[in-house]
C-alpha cells in the first residue's frame, strides 16, 4: 500500500474537512502561548521504574464509565494505556466525557508523565464498540473490502475524526488476517465474523492498507493484527485453548499483509497467542522470541510498538498466571501488555516492577519498551503540556492555545472557525464553525454549568472551561 497511493485521490481525500486529530506542522504550531513538546526520550528520563512500567500496559476499561478498578490502574499502578471495552450506545460526546475522565485520572498531571492512549477496537459489522449518536454504523471490513479505494479511504478518515472527537487516539486495527473463502465459515476468530477485507493477500494488503492510511490521516494511530495471522485456525483464542496453526510458515504470503502495514507506518502490530507449527510450535506466539522479534521486529523491520492480544481474558493463556503472561510477553521483545481483565493487573505489574529491579537487562528491555511507547504518543500528539490557565473568564491567546491541544487541532492561539468547529464536534452540536446559542447552551452542558440562555462565550462559561482544560493537562 505505501505504494499504492494514487497522489489524486488523497489529494483530493485531504481537503475533505478540518483537521481534527491531525498533529499539524505549520509555523503557527511551532510556538504556541504556554505550550511545551515534550521528546519521548527527555520524559523517560524523568520517570520512576514504576512510570516506565505502567506505560507498558493497556487495561481494560468500560466504554460506558470509568469502574473502580480500572481508576486504581491508573492512579495506583500508574498505567499509561486504557482500552475501552463492551458496548456503547451513548455517541461521541458521552464517549468524550469518559475518555476525559480517564485522562482527568492519570498520572499525566505530574512532570514525568504522559497522557493515555485511548484504544478501542472500532473494526466495523460485529465489531464496532462505539455507537450512537456522532458514530457511523460501520459495516463489516469483508464489505469494506468491496468498495473503490477512494470511498474505503474517505470512509476510515471519517471515522477516524469521529474516534478523535471522542478523545480515542488508537484503534485496534486494522484486521490483516487472509482467510480463504472456503475456509471462512469454518475461522471462528475472522471469517465467521467477516472481520477479514477479502480472502487473497492482496486484497486485504490493499484495502486494510487505505483503511490504516485514513486512519492515520487524521491523528489515530492504528494496530495490524493480528501477527502473524489469525486466518488459518479453527477456534478462537479468546474462547478456547490449545488453539494451533498448522499451515502457517514465516515465509507465508499471508504476511504480506502485515509487510504493508508496516510500509505504511502502522504506528502497531499485535501479536496473536496461537501457537505456529512451523514457525515456533513451542510457544504461543506472544511468548516467543522467535516471532516477536526474530520475525516481527528484525526480519520485517518493524520499528513501532509491539501490543499482545489479550493476556487477561483469553483462554489460550489461562495456563499460565497473569505474571509470568507479562514477563514472558516483555521477555519475547513485546512493547504493550494489553489486559481486559482488570483482576489480573497487579500481579502482572508488581512481577514486571521486580524483575526490573533485579535484573539489569530486564530493566533495560522495559526502558527500551517504554520509549516505544512514549515515541508513538510524541507522534500522536500526546506529549503536548500547557501551565496552567489563569481562571480569568477571557478567551485569550493561552486559552485558546489550552484548548486546541485538548482538541488536538491546529494551535493557532486563536478562537478561530477551526477551533469551533472542532470543539463543536466534541460537545455534540451543530458542526458550522458559527458560535451561536445551541452551541454555548451544549457547552454549558458539556461542562456541567447551568444554561445561561446567552448565545455567544461569556466569562462565565470561558471561566468553567478555563477549570475544566487545567484538570486535563
Amino acid at each position: 500500500m505505501g505504494k499504492l497511493v494514487a497522489a489524486g485521490v488523497l489529494a483530493a481525500a485531504l481537503t475533505a474537512a478540518p483537521a481534527i486529530g491531525a498533529v499539524p506542522q505549520s509555523a503557527a504550531d511551532a510556538s504556541p502561548v504556554g505550550i511545551h513538546n515534550r521528546s519521548a526520550s527527555a520524559l523517560l528520563s524523568r520517570m520512576t521504574l514504576q512510570q516506565r512500567v505502567g506505560q507498558l500496559f493497556m487495561v481494560g476499561g468500560a466504554a460506558t464509565g470509568v469502574s473502580s478498578a480500572t481508576r486504581s490502574a491508573l492512579t495506583t499502578y500508574h498505567v499509561g494505556n486504557v482500552i475501552l471495552t463492551g458496548r456503547s450506545t451513548a455517541g461521541v460526546t458521552a464517549t468524550r466525557k469518559v475518555s476525559d475522565g480517564l485522562q482527568r485520572l492519570s498520572t499525566h498531571q505530574t512532570d514525568a508523565a504522559a497522557n493515555l492512549l485511548v484504544s478501542t477496537d472500532q473494526e466495523g459489522g460485529y465489531v464496532q464498540v462505539l455507537q450512537g449518536p456522532g458514530f457511523s454504523r460501520m459495516p463489516t471490513a469483508l464489505t469494506q473490502g468491496t468498495w473503490s479505494d477512494s470511498t474505503l479511504y474517505r470512509s476510515a478518515r471519517a471515522w477516524a475524526w469521529q474516534l478523535r472527537s471522542a478523545g480515542v487516539n488508537v484503534n485496534l486495527a486494522p484486521v490483516m488476517d487472509v482467510v480463504s473463502s472456503s475456509f471462512a465459515p469454518y475461522n471462528q476468530p475472522i471469517g465467521y465474523y467477516q472481520r477479514e477485507f477479502g480472502h487473497t493477500p492482496s486484497v486485504v494488503a490493499s484495502k486494510g492498507g487505505w483503511f490504516l492510511l485514513g486512519m492515520r490521516s487524521r491523528g489515530v494511530g492504528t494496530t495490524a493484527k493480528h501477527f502473524p495471522t489469525l486466518g488459518r485456525v479453527r477456534y478462537n483464542t479468546d474462547t478456547h485453548s490449545g488453539v494451533v496453526d498448522r499451515t502457517t510458515y514465516s515465509s507465508s504470503t499471508w504476511l504480506n499483509p502485515f509487510k504493508t502495514a508496516i510500509a505504511d507506518h502502522s504506528k502497531f502490530v499485535m501479536v496473536s497467542t496461537a501457537y505456529y507449527e512451523h514457525i515456533d510450535p513451542n510457544h504461543p506466539a506472544a511468548f516467543s522470541h522467535t516471532i516477536v522479534t526474530d520475525l516481527l521486529r528484525d526480519k520485517l523491520g518493524f520499528t513501532g510498538v509491539i501490543v499482545s492480544d489479550d493476556l487477561g481474558n483469553a483462554k489460550q493463556v489461562q495456563a499460565w498466571s497473569p505474571a509470568t503472561r507479562a514477563i514472558e510477553f516483555l521477555d519475547a521483545g513485546g512493547d504493550l501488555v494489553l489486559t481486559g481483565n482488570t483482576t489480573t493487573l497487579p500481579s502482572m505489574v508488581n512481577a514486571v516492577v521486580a524483575k526490573a529491579e533485579s535484573n539489569s537487562a530486564f530493566r533495560a528491555r522495559v526502558n527500551q519498551s517504554a520509549l516505544r511507547v512514549l515515541q508513538a504518543k510524541q507522534s500522536l500528539g500526546l506529549l503536548r503540556w500547557y501551565a496552567p490557565l489563569t481562571v480569568n473568564g477571557r478567551m485569550d491567546a493561552a486559552t485558546a492555545s489550552a484548548l486546541q491541544v485538548y482538541l488536538l487541532s491546529t494551535r493557532t492561539g486563536s478562537w478561530d472557525s477551526n477551533t469551533r468547529e472542532c470543539l463543536q464536534r466534541v460537545i455534540g452540536t451543530g458542526v458550522d464553525g458559527v458560535w451561536g446559542p445551541n452551541s454555548q447552551a451544549a457547552l454549558q452542558s458539556f461542562l456541567g454549568i447551568s444554561h445561561d440562555g446567552s448565545s455567544s462565550l461569556n466569562a462565565r462559561t470561558v471561566a468553567a472551561l478555563q477549570r475544566y482544560l487545567n484538570g486535563q493537562r
